[in-house]
């Protein structure tokens, strides 16, 4: 079946194929699929069994990915009520409201921390205090424009740096 402009797929794990709804506001922009493979490809061994925050979760889609991967639960951290009603939609639609929930309010840790803030305001200071959530030898991927370059997060070790046209995807591991 074709997908419809407001659609992206899973791309792996036990929902790969399924097709998902993203919002429909110009305030959240969809991570490509292969940025999406690329981020989980490499972190395939990394993801089952952990504990994950999906920050500024448009879609829900990395965090949908993390859970089809076996991530043990998943928190969608989104503001915009398009954005919020297209998530609750798609985890009903997948059947993962048990293991995916939205929140306002962040658990003490989390093993695995996504962040595709929107790149017409990155929010890095909003990203800092998220950190602090970030277990010690967890793993924070960025997804970021290429200007403003991202800061330079006090206690996190670089381990990748990757660029996909206009997105540039870095991943951490906080010391």
């Amino acid at each position: 079946m074709p997908r419809k402009n407001n659609q992206i797929r899973i791309i792996s794990g036990k929902l790969g194929g399924r097709i998902i709804d993203t919002p429909k506001t110009d305030k959240t922009h969809p991570m490509g699929d292969r940025e999406r493979s690329a981020i989980f490809n490499r972190l395939r061994g990394e993801i089952a069994g952990k504990i994950v925050l999906d920050a500024f979760a448009g879609s829900g889609a990395i965090g949908i990915e993390a859970l089809s991967l076996g991530a043990e639960e998943v928190d969608f951290l989104e503001n915009n009520r398009k954005a919020t009603n297209t998530i609750h939609a798609n985890l009903a639609k997948l059947k993962l409201e048990s293991q995916g929930k939205l929140v306002r309010k962040l658990r003490d840790e989390y093993d695995i921390i996504f962040a595709d803030p929107p790149y017409e305001k990155p929010q890095y200071e909003y990203i800092e205090e998220i950190l602090k959530h970030l277990k010690h030898g967890g793993i924070f991927v960025l997804s970021h424009p290429e200007s403003p370059a991202p800061w330079e997060f006090r206690g996190l070790s670089l381990f990748s740096d990757k660029s996909y046209a206009a997105a540039h995807i870095k991943m951490y591991q906080k010391l």
